[in-house]
């Protein structure tokens, strides 16, 4: 069966203009288009006067610069980041230094391998918060609360944020309205990934805020589909092991012929990732532990 997913791209905006989406919600768009940023990525400025900034977004002068310029009239008490990717994470730093706000994250360190595959725009290794952020903190400021929600499977260290007042979730890049989520091991986990798709499901939020393109509103269906797809997946890499394809490369075009070549290594380490799901609840098999060139095969 072959899983739709309702995805939605219209997304009206101009680069460096704030722009009230709802009313505690004002985004701010980075000019960093891109196969992983669809059309940048979305800085959000959450309150009044005392505003909370999550995912300033990549090292870009001119958008710190606009940034800056969006919170002129605002006090910036917190600033979040889902998760430490160049995409997200790096105007932070200056942000936090132009407006003495403390950096607020996951403190949990990332897994890598020696041949670990730089997804997006890649890792910023030198991103480190300045308070530590657990599953279910809860942060206020003047009129906004946001909740910490762990929601580990993209990286091991990703946070949603839910915003109490308007029953929101800024889904980082958990769940995007305009693509799938990539999930790319050893840091990526796809098991981790499903059951935090489960834990926002149960949350019932009326609106999903990703980072990157715009919002989600039908979440319940959304989320449904997503995890559907992700499952679709799983059959299409068996039906692949049925037609004698072993190795994850022979198996990437043809799953993926819709896909941007461009997305192809990206693609392939999520297949590995659901491989290594499926090597772990016994339904494949593979020559030594799983590995983005390893051969694998129908569990007996």
């Amino acid at each position: 069966m072959v899983t739709t997913i309702p995805f939605v791209r219209d997304m009206a905006f101009e680069y460096g203009v704030p722009q009230q989406v709802s009313p505690m919600i004002r985004r701010v768009v980075a000019n960093n288009p891109g196969p992983f940023t669809f059309r940048g990525t979305g800085v959000y400025i959450v309150g009044h006067g005392d505003v909370a900034v999550i995912d300033p977004g990549p090292d870009d002068p001119a958008h710190i610069e606009a940034l800056q310029r969006a919170l002129a009239r605002d006090r910036v008490t917190h600033i979040f980041v889902t998760h430490r990717h160049l995409d997200h994470s790096p105007a932070a730093r200056p942000l936090a230094a132009a407006t003495g706000a403390k950096i607020y994250a996951s403190g949990i360190a990332p897994r890598f391998s020696a041949d670990d595959f730089i997804a997006e725009a890649g890792d910023d290794f030198s991103f480190k918060p300045d308070i530590v952020v657990r599953d279910a903190d809860v942060l206020s400021g003047r009129g906004w609360t946001l909740e910490a929600v762990s929601t580990p499977g993209h990286t091991s260290n990703h946070l949603c944020l839910a915003l109490r007042e308007e029953n929101a979730l800024f889904s980082g890049d958990h769940i995007m309205g305009w693509s799938t989520t990539v999930v790319s091991p050893p840091d990526g986990d796809m098991d981790a990934y499903l059951a935090s798709l489960d834990k926002v499901q149960a949350r019932n939020f009326t609106t999903l805020w990703p980072t990157h393109g715009p919002p989600v509103t039908e979440v319940r269906a959304f989320i449904e589909a997503y995890h559907a797809h992700r499952l679709n997946r799983e059959q299409q890499i068996l039906t692949q092991l049925r037609a004698g394809k072993a190795q994850i490369m022979d198996m990437v075009p043809v799953m993926y012929a819709d896909v941007d070549s461009r997305l192809y290594p990206a693609a392939a380490h999520s297949v590995l990732a659901h491989l290594i799901r499926l090597v772990k609840i016994g339904r494949v098999r593979s020559d030594g532990a799983p590995s983005l060139g390893g051969k694998y095969a129908l569990a007996d």
